[in-house]
């Protein structure tokens, strides 16, 4: 969790930082890892696979975040729309993954899925709260994870570089929730500094 948290910040706020000097998100993240092959890599293979630099259909904005986690390089991006300011539909979110090596593909598919899954869940459900010393969710009665009918279409790009063995499972957790966030920015104006959404009054469409 404390990747997926950290991401949340470094890479909201790397937006921050391209809008203040008048760059495109990716533009800016490409410039910074000039210098690093496997980050660019992975970054370069989002951005295409999700079209950025292009039109996004009509109601629809983009958002793009990149990390490295659990020995992986990843990046993801996110299209979304937003409805009354506060209701957001994720259409799709697609991750690009240099874990080193990728023995069975179809399972590294998997798992960036179930990835988004705890990555969206965390981002607008998590949190949980303490009454007399002890935490009041115990089960998914009172924890809350997004449904089917709420999960975005996923994509994903495999871009293997070799040397050494990464995690598959883990690392893409923390590029979901930035990515979402980064679109709402771009559909609205308006920057989220605390999660979980719920707690701002921002649901799924």
């Amino acid at each position: 969790m404390n990747v997926n948290q950290n991401a949340i910040y470094m890479e909201c706020f790397m937006d921050e930082l391209a809008l203040s000097v008048g760059q495109d998100p990716v533009e800016f993240r490409r410039k910074l890892m000039s210098k690093h092959p496997k980050h660019l890599a992975v970054l370069n293979a989002v951005a295409e696979k999700i079209g950025w630099g292009t039109p996004a259909p009509q109601g629809v904005y983009r958002g793009i975040a990149q990390v490295m986690g659990y020995g992986s390089y990843v990046a993801g991006a996110a299209e979304i729309s937003v409805t009354e300011g506060s209701k957001i539909k994720v259409h799709r979110i697609v991750a690009s993954t240099d874990p080193g090596y990728v023995v069975n593909p179809a399972q590294v598919e998997r798992q960036i899925a179930g990835s988004f899954v705890y990555g969206l869940s965390a981002l607008f459900y998590g949190g949980c709260t303490v009454k007399d010393g002890k935490i009041e969710q115990t089960n998914f009665d009172t924890y809350n994870s997004m449904r089917i009918a709420e999960m975005p279409k996923v994509e994903c790009v495999m871009v293997p570089s070799g040397g050494f063995w990464g995690g598959v499972g883990e690392p893409t957790i923390g590029v979901a929730a930035p990515a979402v966030l980064n679109a709402y920015f771009a559909a609205t104006g308006k920057r989220i500094r605390s999660v979980p959404l719920k707690d701002q009054n921002i649901t799924f469409a």
